[in-house]
This record gives C-alpha cells, structure tokens and sequence, in this order.
C-alpha cells in the first residue's frame, strides 16, 4: 500500500459499548459523618437485594463529610462496583442530598434510608412489596423508636401535628425509610428541609400514599446530626408545605378571607362608634375607634397582597402544575 493509500484509508471504527442496563431498584443514602457505618450497610444492603432478585444500585451522598466516609465508600465500591458515590462539594442539607440521589439514580423504583444502620436493610423487601400492591410511595414507620426518650416525646407530638394538619394518616413523617416510584420524586421540587414532608406533598399531587411498620435498631457509631432546632424548623416547614399545597394557585383565597374578617371586624366596630357618637355620645376617649381602623387598614392590606399574589399567579401560570397523570392510552 502507497503512503497515499494509507493516508486516504478509512480509520477503523470502533463500536460503542453497549449501554449499562439500569438497574430495577436504587438505594438512596445520604451520608454525613458515617465513616464508621458505610461499608457494612452496602454490604447488607447488596446481600437483602440479592437474596431477592433484585437488580440494583447503592448511591451515597456524601453531605460534605469531613471524617473518612468518602474513602470508605470507594473501598466499598472497589468490592462491589454496584455501590456508587456522589460527593457533594460541603454541607447542603438532606433535601438538597436527595435531590442529587434522585438525579444521580437509574432505577425505576427508589429506596431512601439512613446512613447510620439504624434502618434495618431486611425491611426493603417488605417496602418493595407494599409498593407493588398499587401504591406509589411507601413510607417507613419506626413503631418501636430505639431512640431516647428526648427524642421519641418530641417526634410523637411533632407526627400527631402534622398528621392532623395535613389530614395525612401517617404514624411517622420524619422516617427516612421510603420507597418510591420514580416518578413521584421527579415531580416534586423538595428544597430546604421539606424532605420529611414527601408524603404530604405526593399525596397532594395525587398519588397513592402508605406506611409499612419497619425495625428500628440502636444506634451503634457516631452520632445524630440533628438538634432540638429541628422541631421549630419543622413546624415552619409544615406551614410552608400547607400553604404551597392549597393556596399557590389561589392566594386570595387564603388572604382574603383573613383580610375580609379583619375588614368586617373594623368595619362593625366603626358602625358602632358611629351609631354612639349620633346619639351624642363623645368619641376622643374610646381606644376601640383606633383598634376599628387599624382592623379595616390591616384588612384592606391584607386582601390587596392576595390580589397581588393572584396576578403573579396568572402571569406564570402553566396548566401542567395544577395536575399529574397517572396514565396515557393512544
């Protein structure tokens, strides 16, 4: 062959490799400072999965750890390639760890749980198995807490708040023990701590929501992350999760009524002062007439910010939010 020929010959292509299958189940972990637990729990995890038939992946997000817990998840992907990591750059919060399990993950069906052994990887199977009953979200329910009681008081009155205020009959929404079809965290923006409020907002979406009793071991290494600021915050994020839940698309709804009680309020006690002051009564020594004003400028506020707020939503209006679909056929 002449130089020529060989410069003109056609390189030799290589053919790409075939895609990794995904995997039918994803194990979500995000992980703060478990160095001490990583490990073992992938290997249980992978040996439960196993010994179900599962096809599956184990995704770690480590939260910004500052211990060893990176390195020791390489080891225990150098043992079992299955195992993954995503390593965030600091701290973001669990919320903001999901959301980049969620996006990192190519299962079909979702599993989520702590890093600290305290959830029992035996219960996925059960998970599992509930959500193909028909539901799309399973959640964890630590019926026997192996927590102090510090912790176990607060979290039950926290449940029973949350539980009436959102007419949702879950025993325990702070469980990070779910499962759940993939589609219901793709439709969910969770930011800032709302990931212990998912049920709630899948359950406004529409999709079917349930509980399963799951073991809950000791703690055995490090330590929880949490403090008592969680309980307050909670209670915040309960607020925020009702009023994106029933009034973002009708804010006047919520305003409006609390501005036209305040208004008619106002507006009954002026009636009354006027009717006195007709019948000669004297005006200059009764506080209710400034408490009748302040009432009706508060209320007429009040209704002005729910207008506001109905203007913005039609000017960013998308007919997409407002439902989620189940099914399509033809």
């Amino acid at each position: 062959m002449t130089v020529m020929e060989r410069q003109t010959a056609p390189a030799a292509t290589l053919s790409p490799a075939a895609p990794e299958p995904a995997p039918e189940v994803s194990v979500l972990v995000p992980v703060l400072d478990e160095e001490g637990t990583v490990e073992e729990l992938a290997r249980q995890v992978a040996s439960v999965l196993e010994e179900a038939g599962r096809a599956f992946e184990i995704v770690f997000v480590d939260d910004g750890s500052t211990d060893g817990t990176a390195e020791r998840i390489r080891q225990a992907r150098s043992a079992d390639p299955r195992v993954r990591l995503v390593r965030l750059r600091r701290n973001f919060g669990k919320a903001a760890a999901l959301c980049a399990g969620v996006e990192a993950a190519r299962g079909a069906i979702l599993v989520t749980m702590d890093g600290d052994l305290q959830d029992e990887p035996r219960e996925i199977p059960h998970l599992l198995a509930k959500l193909e009953e028909g539901l799309d979200l399973v959640s964890g329910w630590k019926k026997e807490r192996r927590d102090p009681i510090g912790k176990r008081w607060p979290s039950k009155l926290f449940n029973w708040t949350t539980r009436w205020l959102a007419q949702i009959e879950l025993h325990d929404f702070n469980c990070g023990f779910k499962a759940y079809r993939r589609e219901v965290l793709e439709q969910i923006a969770i930011y800032g701590e709302l990931h212990r409020y998912i049920p709630v907002l899948a359950s406004r979406k529409g999709f079917a929501v349930g509980e399963l009793a799951v073991v809950h071991n000791p703690r055995r290494h490090g330590r929880s992350k949490y403090g008592w600021d969680r309980y307050y915050k909670g209670l915040l994020d309960l607020i925020t999760v009702l009023f994106i839940t029933r009034y973002t698309r009708r804010p006047l709804h919520l305003f409006g009524a609390i501005g036209l009680v305040c208004f008619a309020t106002g507006f009954a006690i002026n009636g009354y002062l006027a009717v006195h002051w007709s019948l000669g009564g004297t005006l200059s020594n009764r506080p209710l007439l400034l408490l009748g004003v302040l009432l009706m400028l508060v209320g007429i506020q009040v209704l002005t910010t729910g207008l506001i707020g109905e203007m913005l939503t039609y000017k960013n209006f998308r007919g997409s939010d407002t439902y989620s679909v189940k099914e399509r056929l033809g």
